[in-house]
């Protein structure tokens, strides 16, 4: 099963890394604790409407490209999971 929670925050650290940006940052930026901010990184937990505004503000990116990536993550995994029916989605996702 393919968790939307972790593909959010693949995308979150994609873009806080390409900005050269440390976790410190983007959580002081975004009023966010800096464990929070890791834990919504890392897919562990579920970040609500606010905290992702106030992450993205922080990113300068807008959300609608955060959840348009995720989309696109989405999708491609999907297609994976679709392609190769009798392997965990999760052992897919490693392989590509």
């Amino acid at each position: 099963m393919v968790l939307v929670r972790g593909l959010l925050g693949d995308v979150l650290r994609r873009k806080r890394l390409r900005q050269g940006r440390t976790l410190r940052e983007v959580s002081a930026d975004a009023r966010v604790s800096l464990g929070y901010l890791s834990e919504v990184e890392r897919g562990q937990k579920e970040a609500s409407s606010e905290l992702l505004a106030a992450i993205c503000m922080a990113l300068e990116v807008p959300l609608s490209t955060v959840f348009a990536e995720v989309s696109e993550d989405l999708a491609r995994e999907e297609a994976l999971v679709l392609a190769h029916p009798a392997i965990e989605p999760e052992v897919v996702a490693s392989a590509a």
